[in-house]
């Protein structure tokens, strides 16, 4: 009897842990208590097609609290399954979202799947990077000289600025327009 009761409970805790393995009730739990709608249903095929839950949910979750409507749970199940990013698909989103980027889920997802950073990407548009070379220097026919600088930036706008516009005069010649006595005059 005692024998039987102990492979009993044993039998049921496999049972419990196999269940709960399967069915992440505190996932599901934990995405309700936030808002996103999902059943213990989606999240048990989500476990036997292999997608990450804990990724999905929490996805959903950040999408949901941030707004995002047009992020559904089959789309980020269907962007992990193509080999994406689902975390940095929604952050990208997010942060476009909140810099009032006009940044779909479809032009994410394809950003992501062709295997540049969305997010970096996003976050390029948002605080672009500067990059100054240094001025270089010519000279023209009529003797002006101009030192032409670049600021190079990572957005589609690109700004050369002319830093310095000088004429440039021979050695021989002052500004007023008298010789100069250069060494080999004062000598000979």
């Amino acid at each position: 009897m005692e024998l039987t009761i102990v492979i009993l409970g044993v039998v049921v805790l496999i049972l419990l842990c196999v269940f709960f393995y399967y069915v992440p009730l505190f996932l599901w739990i934990s995405a309700r208590v936030s808002g996103v709608r999902i059943s213990l249903i989606q999240l048990m095929l989500m476990r036997i097609r292999k997608v990450p839950v804990n990724t999905i949910v929490q996805a959903m979750i950040e999408a949901h609290k941030a707004g995002l409507s047009d992020v559904t749970r089959d789309d980020l199940e269907a962007h992990y399954l193509a080999g994406g990013d689902v975390e940095k698909v929604v952050h990208a989103l997010v942060s476009a979202s909140k810099a009032n980027i006009d940044l779909g889920f479809k032009m994410a997802t394809a950003i992501d799947l062709a295997g540049r950073d969305v997010f970096q990407a996003v976050q390029m548009s948002v605080n672009p990077k500067v990059i100054d070379t240094p001025p270089v220097t010519a000279v023209a026919k009529d003797g002006i000289a101009r030192k032409i600088g670049d600021r190079n930036s990572a957005s589609p706008n690109r700004i050369a600025v002319v830093t310095d516009v000088s004429p440039v005069l021979p050695p021989s010649v002052t500004v007023l327009g008298t010789r100069d006595r250069s060494a080999s005059d004062r000598l000979g």
